[in-house]
C-alpha cells in the first residue's frame, strides 16, 4: 500500500473493467475520481464502498464525454478538488457492431466520440494538472486496434486512433507526462451476449486457453500508471496471447 497521497481519474468507472480499475487504484492508495455518464446507481454504490474503506477517498463526477463543454466541466471539477492529477485512465468506451454500407452518422459519432475524441480532449484539458503532479495517462485500447474485427470497422478505427494518440501524446507531453496504453483481449463479453460458439472460437485461439479477468487489466493499468517511471509510449497487450493468432 502506498502512503503518499495520489489522485486518479477513471472514466467509465461505474461498472465492469472501469470499476475494477478504480478499486485497484484505491487499494494502491489513490484518491479516485469516479466518472460516469448514466450508471448513477452503480457508481454511487462503488463510491460508498470505497469511502467506507477510507473516508473521503472517492468522488463521483458525471459527464458526457461526447460533449466538449462537459469535458471541460469535468476537467474543472478535478482541478477544483485536487489541483494536480497523478493518473488519468481513459477507460470509457462504447462498443457495438457497424455494417459497412449502412453505418449511420450517429453510430460513427458515438463510437468516435467515446473512444477517441473524448479521451483526446479530456487529456488536453488536464495537461496542467498532470504536469504539476508529474503524472501519467493510461488509455484502454483493444487488440483489434491493430487487427480489425469483422463487423466492427468503426470501433476498430476509433481504437486505432486512440492507439496512435497514445504514441503521439507520449512524444508531445514527455518528459513531464507519461502516456501508455493497455490493450485487452477476451476479458468480459458484452452483457447482451451469452455463451456462444463464436466466443469459444476466440478462446480456442488464445494461447492461455481461457478468458482473462478484469483484475488482469487493472493491475496492468496500475503498473503503467503508478509504477513504471521510465515507461512511456508503450502499448501492453493483456490478451492471453490472443494477438498471436488473430
Amino acid at each position: 500500500m502506498q502512503t503518499t497521497r495520489r489522485t486518479a481519474l477513471i472514466t467509465g468507472a461505474a461498472r465492469r473493467i472501469g470499476a475494477c480499475i478504480a478499486e485497484t487504484l484505491h487499494q494502491r492508495g489513490c484518491e479516485v475520481f469516479l466518472h460516469y455518464h448514466s450508471s448513477a446507481g452503480a457508481v454511487n454504490e462503488l463510491a460508498r464502498k470505497l469511502n467506507g474503506l477510507r473516508a473521503d477517498s472517492a468522488r463521483v463526477l458525471q459527464a458526457d464525454l461526447g460533449d466538449p463543454d462537459e469535458v471541460q466541466r469535468l476537467a474543472g471539477q478535478v482541478r477544483e478538488h485536487a489541483g494536480g492529477l497523478d493518473l488519468l485512465v481513459n477507460n470509457a468506451s462504447q462498443f457495438f457492431p457497424t455494417e459497412v454500407g449502412s453505418t449511420s452518422t450517429s453510430q460513427w459519432d458515438d463510437l468516435m466520440n467515446s473512444n477517441l475524441r473524448g479521451p483526446y480532449f479530456l487529456t488536453q484539458a488536464l495537461i496542467a494538472e498532470l504536469s504539476l503532479a508529474g503524472g501519467s495517462v493510461v488509455n484502454l485500447l483493444d487488440v483489434h486496434a491493430a487487427r480489425p474485427m469483422p463487423g466492427h470497422a468503426v470501433y476498430c478505427m476509433a481504437k486505432a486512433g486512440l492507439q496512435m494518440m497514445t504514441l503521439a501524446l507520449a512524444r508531445e507531453l514527455g518528459p513531464q507526462i507519461r502516456v501508455n496504453g493497455v490493450a485487452p483481449g477476451a476479458i468480459l463479453w458484452p452483457e447482451h451476449e451469452g455463451n456462444s460458439v463464436a466466443q469459444q472460437a476466440i478462446l480456442d485461439k488464445t494461447v492461455m486457453g481461457r478468458a482473462g479477468q478484469p483484475e488482469d487489466i487493472a493491475s496492468a493499468v496500475a503498473y503503467l500508471g503508478l509504477e513504471a517511471p521510465y515507461v512511456t509510449g508503450q502499448v501492453l497487450a493483456v490478451d492471453g496471447g490472443r494477438s498471436l493468432n488473430i
